[in-house]
């Protein structure tokens, strides 16, 4: 046995450990990409270095012996530094998105292409189940939404974008047409009451999202029937009045209560609400200063005045989102609003720090060229964009499958397994800070159960160790020399025909999204 600290706290560890080994037994996580259990250390990613008092020595703890008296340091300034800095290097040439340009583009930031998969795969029942993760009236903004996703789908170097809203809404269409309509899963009922004034887009988003949380919802409205904007500045032959119903009973079938012809200000104060409630979301769309200071809330040049982050006015417990704030008139904007408010006043009741949604880590490919663009037709459909037989209508469900089809797949398979994305957002480092002239995109998608992106490997080696254990007659190899090495099947064959059997092991092992299952698991 050796004896050593870490941190200052005394480990003992047996002989031929190593410092990751003895961190482990301390319960200390040290941050590892190329290492795993069984597979020899490359060192290859430098995540994992600590430090040697008292010389300042950094070493890879997933590879550096434990020895008696050694002083290992791995919660210090400098050794969060060197980690940043080898994440940050890693990133420099790193040729892959973690969300595709229609999910940045996405004011609700759905997540478009796993929706698309689903519908291309006929699975139109776990497709709205994706999309009401993030929009809570698909049916409404697919028919009136003006796709900023749209137009920053890649598809259009191609010939035209693919047709998202459609998509959208031809799953929510067929959700609410079904004999049992979709309910998402619901937290256990908390003992706290939120009050939202105005039932347009952004008060029922809200309300959708914090009655998932648990919470005891009511909305108070100062029309007759909910929609707000949506009701009344809509023409019903772009957004029926049934549609819109049917949605708003999805919201209401949460357990959320409706107080209709009750206008805040006149026949209900907002101090009476903030008195009976523990929380309040304003949503009462495009207002003026006046009315917000009737209201008893500080006003700004578009609206009520806000952090921009957490949608917190200058009132204790009130919050405020949608076109009171902004004045846009973007319903899928006002709708954005309410599920990131409803995310700050569940911390605020929770009493955690009120900080807003977190911003997600993101890495952009940027401008492809032309042979890059070429690179992502291999796994979509070469047809052209589909089209509804009849101005406003929607999409059958084999035109859906079809048009779904035709998606690029820009985004990561993996954005919640990636260690890179993980240690990225954990360390905060900056993506483009060594950003250099990026490798070019590559992507096999030959194998029946995987894909490879050469641009993502960071070059650990451990589909080649897993690969060579499985057994596999022509397996994996570093090909190369110096900075130019890459993983990838010897002999200039196929991915195919190189994981003919360890293919799967070998993507749930890969630490970025390099390698990666084309359809999950479970």
């Amino acid at each position: 046995m050796v004896r050593l600290t870490i941190d200052d706290r005394p480990v003992e560890a047996p002989d031929g450990a190593t410092i990751l080994d003895a961190a482990r037994q301390l319960g200390i996580e040290i941050p590892t990409m190329c290492f795993m259990e069984g597979c020899s250390p490359s060192t290859s990613c430098m995540l994992c270095v600590v430090s040697l008092a008292p010389s300042g020595k950094m070493v890879p703890a997933c590879a550096t012996a434990a020895e008696e008296g050694m002083q290992v340091q791995n919660d210090c300034p400098q050794v969060r530094a060197a980690r940043v800095m080898a994440l940050e290097l890693l990133l420099s040439d790193h040729a892959g998105d973690c969300m595709g340009p229609c999910e940045i583009g996405c004011p609700a930031k759905m997540d478009i292409p796993e929706m698309i998969r689903r519908i291309a795969a006929g699975d139109t029942a776990s497709a709205i189940a994706v999309i009401k993760e993030d929009i809570a009236l698909p049916a409404v903004l697919g028919r009136i939404c003006p796709a900023p996703c749209e137009k920053v789908c890649r598809r259009n170097q191609l010939d035209e974008a693919v047709s998202i809203c459609l998509l959208k809404r031809f799953a929510a269409d067929a959700d609410l047409a079904s004999a049992a309509p979709y309910v998402p899963p619901r937290s256990t009922a908390k003992k706290k009451r939120v009050a939202i004034v105005g039932a347009g887009p952004a008060g029922l988003s809200a309300a959708y999202y914090l009655a998932r949380r648990g919470y005891d919802c009511t909305i108070f409205d100062d029309r007759p029937k909910p929609g707000g904007a949506l009701r009344d500045g809509v023409g019903q032959d772009r957004l029926p009045h049934n549609v819109l119903d049917k949605e708003i009973e999805q919201v209401l079938r949460l357990g959320v209560a409706l107080r209709p012809n009750t206008r805040i200000g006149r026949d209900e104060s907002l101090d009476a609400l903030c008195d009976a409630h523990d929380a309040v979301f304003v949503a009462i769309g495009k207002t003026t200063p006046e009315a917000a200071a009737e209201l008893g809330l500080k006003a700004a040049g578009k609206g009520v005045a806000v952090d921009g982050a957490t949608y917190q006015t200058d009132r204790p417990k009130v919050f405020a989102g949608g076109d009171v704030i902004r004045n846009r008139q973007l319903a899928v904007r006002s709708a954005a609003d309410g599920k990131e408010a409803a995310e700050a006043i569940d911390q605020y009741l929770c009493g955690q720090p009120v900080t807003g949604p977190e911003k997600p880590f993101n890495t952009r490919i940027g401008q492809l060229e032309a042979s890059e663009v070429e690179a992502f037709k291999h796994c979509a459909s070469t047809e052209p964009r589909q089209a509804p037989p009849q101005v406003h209508a929607g999409f059958e469900k084999a035109s859906a499958i079809a048009e779904a089809l035709r998606c690029l797949h820009c985004d990561c398979r993996k954005p919640d397994d990636c260690k890179l994305r993980m240690y990225s957002r954990q360390f905060e480092v900056r993506a483009a800070r060594y950003k250099g002239p990026r490798r070019s995109f590559r992507q096999e998608t030959g194998h029946p159960e995987v894909i490879y992106e050469s641009g993502k490997c960071i070059d650990c080696g451990l589909c080649i160790q897993i690969a060579a254990a499985e057994g596999e007659r022509l397996g994996l190899a570093f090909i190369g020399r110096g900075f130019n090495v890459r993983v990838a099947a010897p002999f200039d064959k196929t991915i195919t025909e190189a994981l003919a059997v360890a293919a799967r092991r070998c993507a749930k092992a890969c630490p970025t999204g390099a390698l990666a299952l084309k359809q999950p698991e479970g």
